[in-house]
């Protein structure tokens, strides 16, 4: 067996008692170290914290008001505008998402590594500045087929990213088999490679769906009700938060519906190799005839995700004057975004990381329920976050109301998820084998997580917490709520103007925000070439 081999599945009855489970497989059935258990337990109690604050507000008036609340026609009609949108989404971005991780790592795609830095640039693109971008251009567009363009092309890379991970991760032997067996390219990516990408592009699509059940910038802009829109109407109604809170309680059911369903498609086999360092690269399928159609498609995508928002912002920024321009203004806004943004990270990241091992590395009711716990809060919206958090603040932790803190742990409530996601991919990939040796040797599961699994994983935690950094700085409810008294983020700043009908003087903040949101989106790109 050579190192780039897949490591077998062998049965865990034929184990001697006490022996290591064998590398690439789950251990389940096995209790988590208490090193990983009590902070991964920390995390997912602090994502659940805007769960309880729900709870309570729904129950205010007594259970029969929350149930008829939920059964109410207009609920009905929400959820299904909801998920026909989150739907739509998740089909295209699945579509561009797994034809661009093809085409850029597995052919012989003529500038595959320019293509694959600049497929990740929308994610430096707010869902808000997309749909403001898409409405200047196309004013007709307004309503569910506008939000599903915005929010798609917006989206795609979560399922791209992870996707190509998967692609450089696995080992080309098993294609190269089924291709000497006669099956063609077709065949060999529909029985071996799709297989293997089946993880990662669940895992993506995942993190679309709650994106897009989340998102409130561009159905807003767009005109279509969804549940965000919908609770932020009853928050403004009335200042009775019942109706709202119980619609946000269906938001956090349909959240651990999609976990639990994508959990089960994720199978229980691992794809780890036992040396990452040796594997052979893959050998680039010929395009032939098709090279110029994988062009179009590669240069289409870019297009419309990227050129149109810029080619609208240029348009703001040539309208406008020196009036719309204040150097001074827009330098310290960009500070603050930055700043806040990578605290968020940082804190993200820190929690997600023993729920990502946990995830990756054992199976069971406990490991299931934390990482469920951690996707709690990314289907809420930001604005139901942000009231929770001031509930908590105003009650049990008045120093930290309307202080940065408590704008930085609503980040790392609603973007735990896009970190987990990252930590358990990259602890995925790294082959468990090494861990059992460091256990076998003596290693204490401190010593093993520090010495061995976070230093394998950490490119790939890393990458996590860039995309987290990014999601941060576009963040706009729970800022606009949580925000110290005269901070401004470039979110904020673009918002306020937006709201006026300001465009040319909100230009140059969507300018920054997009130009300083593609930095790290850059350096994702080139980390997976």
């Amino acid at each position: 067996m050579t190192p780039a081999d897949p490591v077998p599945q062998t049965d865990p009855a034929a184990r001697p008692t006490g022996a290591p489970a064998p590398a690439g497989r789950l251990r389940a059935g096995t209790r988590p170290p208490a090193v990983l258990l009590v902070p991964a337990a920390v995390a997912a109690a602090f994502a659940l914290l805007p769960l309880g604050y729900l709870v309570v507000r729904s129950l205010e008036r007594g259970p029969a008001f929350a149930r008829d609340v939920i059964l109410d026609e207009r609920t009905a009609q929400l959820l299904g505008r909801s998920l026909a949108l989150a739907a739509v989404v998740v089909a295209a971005c699945l579509l561009l998402g797994i034809s661009l991780a093809w085409l850029t790592v597995r052919t012989d795609l003529p500038g595959a590594r320019a293509w694959s830095v600049l497929v990740t640039l929308p994610l430096a693109v707010p869902s808000y500045v997309a749909a403001f971008a898409w409405l200047s251009a196309f004013p007709g567009i307004e309503g569910f087929t506008g939000a599903a363009v915005a929010l798609t092309l917006v989206s795609f890379p979560y399922v791209y990213l992870p996707v190509t991970a998967a692609l450089r991760g696995t080992d080309p032997a098993q294609e190269e088999v089924s291709r000497s067996l006669g099956h063609g390219p077709l065949g060999t990516f529909r029985r071996v490679t799709l297989p293997q990408l089946r993880p990662a592009a669940t895992g993506g699509a995942v993190l679309v769906a709650l994106y897009v059940l989340s998102d409130f910038g561009a159905v807003s802009l767009m005109r279509y009700d969804t549940f965000t829109r919908g609770i932020y109407t009853s928050y403004r109604a009335s200042f009775d938060r019942t109706p709202a809170a119980a619609l946000s309680v269906v938001l956090v059911v349909m959240t651990i519906a999609l976990v639990a369903a994508e959990a089960r498609t994720r199978g229980r086999a691992g794809h780890a190799r036992t040396g990452t360092g040796t594997a052979r690269p893959a050998v680039p399928a010929q395009l032939g005839p098709w090279r110029a159609a994988a062009l179009a498609w590669c240069a289409a995508v870019t297009a419309v995700a990227v050129l149109t928002p810029l080619a609208t912002l240029g348009y703001w920024l040539a309208v406008g004057n020196s009036a719309t321009w204040d150097p001074g203004r827009l330098l310290d806004t960009a500070g603050t975004t930055l700043g806040v943004a990578a605290g968020g990270a940082a804190l993200t990241t820190l929690l997600a990381l023993p729920v990502g091992v946990i995830a990756a590395r054992h199976r069971g009711r406990t490991a299931a329920l934390l990482e469920q716990s951690a996707y709690a809060g990314h289907a809420l919206p930001g604005i139901t976050v942000a009231l929770s958090l001031v509930f908590f603040a105003v009650r049990y932790a008045e120093p930290v109301y309307q202080e940065l803190p408590l704008l930085v742990c609503a980040y790392a409530v609603l973007f735990l998820p896009v970190a987990v996601a990252g930590t358990r991919a990259a602890v995925l990939q790294s082959p468990p084998v090494l861990e059992d040796v460091a256990r076998s040797l003596g290693r204490s599961p401190l010593r093993v997580l520090r010495e061995v699994t976070v230093p394998l994983a950490a490119p790939g935690v890393a990458a996590g917490a860039a995309l987290t950094f990014v999601v941060c700085m576009k963040e706009l409810p729970a800022t606009l709520l949580l925000r110290p008294t005269g901070m401004d983020t470039l979110a904020t700043r673009l918002w306020t103007e937006t709201g006026t009908g300001s465009f040319a003087a909100a230009a140059p903040y969507a300018a920054a925000l997009i130009l300083l949101a593609a930095i790290p989106s850059y350096l994702l790109g080139r980390h997976r070439t």
